[in-house]
């Protein structure tokens, strides 16, 4: 039996149960996410691959973060 607040990937259907403001948190955190990518050389197709083929979201932010500090002066 599948959980309820799920889909039949396993995640959690998110759209369904996020408020208005989180819905705008979130959107914000994705927007912040996709402009370091620019500034570090990744798109955000690139990005969607990266996560599709298993990379976590912690794991990408932190490899863009990483990218990010060999862009700035030491």
């Amino acid at each position: 039996m599948e959980q309820a607040g799920t889909t039949g990937n396993s995640r959690p259907d998110v759209t369904e149960s996020q408020s208005f403001s989180e819905q705008e948190v979130l959107e914000r955190a994705i927007a912040k996410l996709v402009l370091l990518g620019k500034q570090v050389g990744v798109s955000a197709d690139q990005m969607i691959v990266l996560l599709e083929s298993g990379l976590t979201m912690v794991e990408l932010v932190e490899c863009l973060a990483a990218r990010n500090q060999k862009h700035c002066p030491s």
